[in-house]
């Protein structure tokens, strides 16, 4: 039974998407799933940075936005953007916790 990775669009990054329960993986294929997903890990810090470059811009164009509504709207999506970054944060730190329970 294949594990699929799929492309979360909020996110930005594929996550798994497990067809059972990870004890039920045979150590050879979660030792496949990990490196799969170890390569997707890496990428979340760079994406994070992205992430973290398009909040500071719009939060230049908060601090001399005039009109009350549009500083709603951007107040509004840099908390959106905030929640991708936790988000992301978490599932980067996944990957320790399974590895963890791997070497125990």
């Amino acid at each position: 039974m294949a594990t699929e990775f799929v492309f979360n669009e909020r996110l930005g990054i594929e996550l798994p998407l497990l067809q059972m329960a990870w004890e039920d993986y045979a150590p050879a294929r979660q030792e496949g799933i990990l490196a799969q997903w170890e390569s997707i890990r890496g990428t979340i810090p760079d994406r994070i940075h992205d992430i973290e470059q398009i909040i500071n811009t719009k939060q230049d164009q908060l601090g001399v936005e005039e009109n009350f509504e549009r500083s709603c709207e951007l107040n509004w999506e840099i908390a959106e953007l905030a929640s991708v970054i936790n988000d992301l944060w978490l599932w980067y730190r996944t990957h320790q916790d399974i590895n963890l329970k791997l070497h125990l």
